[in-house]
């Protein structure tokens, strides 16, 4: 029943616009922090300083105060959701094709603003595709569509993490941002493509109230305390994997891996481990509950830090790096999966805009501040033990799991009926 259930699922429109969601909203995000770093570290700028880099996030922190104002209006005669679609993808494939233009060991302040502006319509594209999913997606597809748009997500990344860094053996930088920013084509296909999502709710009459509504009826509908351990859990739940994977390539290139290598192992690896993802995360997603998902992916989300801590004492080995690449997009891409599908199902509909602006905005806050002591912390401890200091920050997000998706509760939880 449940593969019957996996196959009817995913045959289906909206599963394929997921996979176009995940794409686009991913691609500028791993420009920041894969291409950009590897790009950096090529060019000379110190380890400590491309760390610090990772402050350029912080409007993935405060995008939820915005984010009333994407809901209340539309930019033109194609909809809400897809003028404010169009606009941040047309304004991110040419911010990220500028990179190329910058010297960035004599203008390191120009490249931080362009990166700042890449963040900044890297978010607000986030809003409106995690709004128009969210509209999109009956509740019995939540689970299955949010596996399938984050291993979307982790797929791009394989644009500027694998394609960009193998061009960049051959070619100039110039060259390699003007294609991966190419790539961005694919979000403007999708919105010219897809129609707006006829929903029982409007948008709110103003913005007055499309800033108050959606916090307070968060509040109501789960009560303070229960809210607040909500907002805790989404702080918590990503930090150790984020922070392992902030200095990525630089780490990869310090251990002596060429762009080439890293781009082809990744390419390689990252395939087969998204491709289980998918097939894994979905049935997982149907049979068993959200809250059992984020049990199981999340202690799997851990061990694949562990890989990283291998990888710094194996040293230069292909297969190590493999192994190391496929567990990280398997662990780390079911644990997104799983809390992605959490944050969707704890939304109400009505104001998904800005609640699912908060959450994720909240989910990404250590990502950005502590993110930016990371290279510091690595100059000081070295990379082994500053990754099984991420293993340790780990795990109170899997404690929070006791109060906010219990094993065994039985509630709306359920991905099937």
């Amino acid at each position: 029943m449940a593969n019957n259930a996996f196959k009817d699922a995913i045959l289906n429109k909206r599963m394929l616009i997921c996979i176009f969601t995940g794409f686009s909203s991913g691609l500028p995000l791993f420009v920041l922090y894969q291409l950009v770093p590897g790009w950096l570290k090529d060019e000379g700028v110190s380890l400590a300083e491309i760390g610090l880099f990772s402050l350029i996030g912080i409007p993935y922190v405060w995008k939820f105060i915005w984010s009333p104002v994407i809901d209340r209006y539309s930019l033109g005669r194609i909809g809400r959701r897809r003028s404010w679609m169009l606009f941040t993808q047309c304004a991110l494939l040419l911010s990220i094709g500028l990179f190329g233009f910058i010297n960035p060991v004599m203008n390191i302040w120009s490249v931080a603003y362009l990166a700042t502006a890449v963040a900044f319509f890297s978010a607000s594209q986030d809003i409106v595709l995690d709004a128009y999913r969210r509209e999109l997606l009956p509740d019995n597809e939540l689970g299955l569509g949010n596996s399938i748009h984050v291993q979307a997500y982790r797929f791009s990344g394989l644009v500027p993490g694998s394609l960009g860094l193998i061009l960049a053996d051959h070619m100039s930088w110039q060259s390699v941002f003007m294609i991966v920013a190419a790539f961005m084509l694919l979000g403007v296909f999708l919105t010219l493509c897809i129609k707006e999502v006829k929903t029982e709710h409007n948008a709110p009459k103003s913005l007055k109230e499309a800033v108050i509504l959606p916090f307070k009826d968060f509040i109501q509908s789960n009560g303070l305390k229960s809210a607040c351990y909500t907002l805790l859990f989404l702080v918590l739940y990503k930090l150790g994997d984020n922070m392992a994977t902030a200095l990525q390539t630089p780490f990869f290139m310090e251990m002596g891996f060429s762009k080439t290598e890293i781009g082809v192992i990744a390419k390689t690896s990252s395939m087969v481990a998204m491709t289980v993802g998918i097939v894994i995360g979905g049935l997982v997603m149907i049979k068993l509950s959200i809250n059992r998902a984020l049990w199981l992916f999340g202690f799997v989300q851990i061990a694949s830090i562990l890989g990283f801590a291998a990888l710094a004492e194996i040293g230069h080995n292909n297969y190590a790096l493999a192994f190391t690449m496929a567990f990280e997009y398997l662990g780390v891409g079911l644990g997104t999966a799983a809390f992605t599908a959490f944050i969707a199902r704890t939304t109400n509909p009505a104001f998904a805009a800005t609640q699912i602006a908060l959450f994720t905005a909240l989910a990404v806050l250590p990502r950005t501040f502590a993110n930016a002591t990371t290279g510091f912390i690595v100059e000081q401890i070295g990379w082994t033990q500053f990754y099984f200091l991420c293993t340790a920050l780990a795990i109170p997000g899997m404690i929070m799991l006791l109060k906010v998706a219990p094993w065994n509760e039985n509630t709306q939880s359920k991905v099937t009926g």
